[in-house]
Parts: C-alpha cells; structure tokens; sequence
C-alpha cells in the first residue's frame, strides 16, 4: 500500500477526517503497519499505553478483564482507533483488544499520535 493510500485510510477516522493531507501522510509515514493473525492481541488490559492503533482491515474485538473473567464489551471494524484514550489521558490500558480476524493495523506511537 502506498503513502497516499494511508493517509486517506487515516482521514477516514473520525479523529482524524480533519486533519491536514500533508499531516497524515507524515503520520502515516511516521506509523508501523502490523498484521496480527486472529487470537493476537494488539494491548492488554493494565499495560502501559505507548501507542494507538488504527484497523485498516480485519476485525477485532475488545475484552475487560473481571473477576468473572474476561467479557467483551465491543466489536472494532476497519477505520477504527483503539488504544487512544491510554495515550490522551496517561494512564495504563483500560481493556485487551485481540484481533477476531486477521488484523492489519497501523501502530502509531504516543509521541507521534501526540
């Protein structure tokens, strides 16, 4: 896939639809694209949040961890970010997100995402 096509992939989620082309090819640029074969997690529950991670394919699910065990609370389609709110509010990661399907992903850092 090429630069270009990141960069719309990008603008197609709502936290980014109105960013700046140059911008998102620079954050595109600047990501890693990952693929994580189904069962793989993407981040687990209580980890440190050093990244967010938009699906460009694939679907995952996420899970909180209870004392009953773990219960999935919600479904991730392509043009989706997970992980953000680890990054925006500095604090460990509130749930696991697994990839359902094969997954691919761009994992874009804290300092970059920031």
């Amino acid at each position: 896939m090429f630069l270009r096509d990141e960069a719309e992939m990008l603008r197609r989620v709502p936290i980014f639809s109105k960013i700046d082309a140059a911008k998102l090819k620079l954050l595109a640029f600047a990501s890693d694209r990952n693929i994580y074969t189904a069962g793989t997690a993407l981040c687990h529950q209580g980890d440190r949040g050093d990244a967010a991670f938009v699906i460009l394919s694939g679907n995952a699910e996420v899970y909180v961890h209870t004392p009953a065990g773990d219960m999935k609370v919600a479904d991730v389609q392509p043009n989706s970010i997970v992980g953000e709110i680890a990054i925006l509010c500095d604090t460990a990661r509130t749930a696991t997100v697994r990839a359902a399907t094969e997954v691919e992903a761009l994992r874009i850092s804290k300092e970059t995402f920031l």
